[in-house]
């Protein structure tokens, strides 16, 4: 017998059937009540102190605050330490994947571990509910005891992560398909006589209907040079918000291309033929796939009921000949 047995069989001659159960129960209480007030912990940032120091009184303008920066959020910003990773590296990954994804905000890694904590908490929570309601008796057994308390916790901390990943695949593929349209669409406008910012804004503007999270990203961008920042660090951006290969091969051609003086609609020709190339190819990678995704289905749905139809009359013969010949 092993020491988890041993444990088990002790908790359970001593607190009853439930005694596992409640064991698990009182550790993770004990373990929240002293682990959050430490982790929640922050001291005073000695920036807040200056500005409070050097406070006049009157109210802030908050309409030019906001147009400056996006404050965050102050009930959130007293949990930082609990709902942002400590590590500078895991911070910018964790934020760089949100923003692929679509969330921009300055509070999103915040509300991200916020909702994992959250929906593990309500999991574990239901779960309990519903074992000891429902699945608890003489014949449970502690595996399914785990089971139905800590999976649906388990489940609810993993779905923030799932939905994250799966929005920024929809996301990067929706990205992709939109991206020879947009090339083209720019070729027209610079071959018009249209600037290369002028042309960015205009394809903004016309892709927002089929493409929003591809003109959302040239929108970005046509602000930025707007702002005043340099264009090869404005699609630098880009490309790391978009995180497709294609994009960041289309800022090293527009790059390079201002690098050496050459003609941006030339390049531009050149890389919209190209990536129309890789549409088809892409489109016809899928087509050839299919059949091979299709074999297991056809085989699943349509052997069985031609082997009733062949072989059925067969066996029912043979059944009737068995029985008239017996006894």
């Amino acid at each position: 017998m092993g020491i988890f047995d041993q444990i088990t069989g002790t908790l359970t001659d001593q607190l009853g059937p439930f005694g596992p159960l409640i064991a698990v129960g009182t550790l993770g209480v004990v373990l929240i009540l002293i682990c959050i007030p430490i982790l929640i912990k922050q001291s005073q940032d000695p920036l807040d102190k200056l500005k409070k120091a050097n406070n006049t009184g009157k109210a802030p303008d908050t309409n030019k605050d906001r147009l400056r920066t996006k404050s965050r959020n102050e009930k959130l910003e007293k949990y930082a330490t609990f709902l942002e990773p400590q590590d500078e590296k895991q911070l910018s990954q964790m934020r760089l994947t949100l923003m692929q994804a679509g969330y921009r905000d300055r509070d999103a890694v915040r509300y991200f571990h916020f909702a994992q904590f959250a929906l593990g908490i309500g999991g574990l929570v239901l779960g309990t509910i519903y074992f000891v309601f429902f699945m608890s008796g003489e014949d449970t057994t502690t595996q399914q005891t785990l089971m139905y308390t800590l999976g649906p916790g388990g489940i609810g901390y993993m779905l923030p992560k799932y939905w994250v990943t799966k929005r920024k695949q929809k996301r990067q593929e929706e990205i992709e398909q939109g991206f020879p349209d947009s090339l083209d669409m720019m070729l027209t406008c610079v071959e018009a006589g249209q600037s290369m910012d002028q042309a960015i804004i205009r394809v903004s503007r016309e892709m927002h209907a089929s493409y929003p999270a591809l003109a959302e990203e040239y929108e970005i961008v046509s602000h930025q040079m707007k702002a005043g920042r340099d264009k090869p660090s404005v699609l630098g951006d880009m490309a790391e918000r978009c995180g497709v290969q294609d994009i960041s091969s289309f800022v090293t051609v527009l790059i390079q291309s201002q690098s050496f003086g050459t003609s941006i609609a030339d390049a531009l020709r050149v890389y919209a033929s190209e990536m129309r190339d890789k549409r088809v190819m892409r489109a016809e990678e899928k087509a050839n796939k299919l059949p091979t995704k299709m074999t297991l289905s056809t085989m699943m749905f349509t052997v069985p009921p031609l082997l009733i139809i062949l072989v059925g009359p067969s066996v029912l013969g043979i059944m009737e000949l068995f029985s008239m010949g017996g006894p």
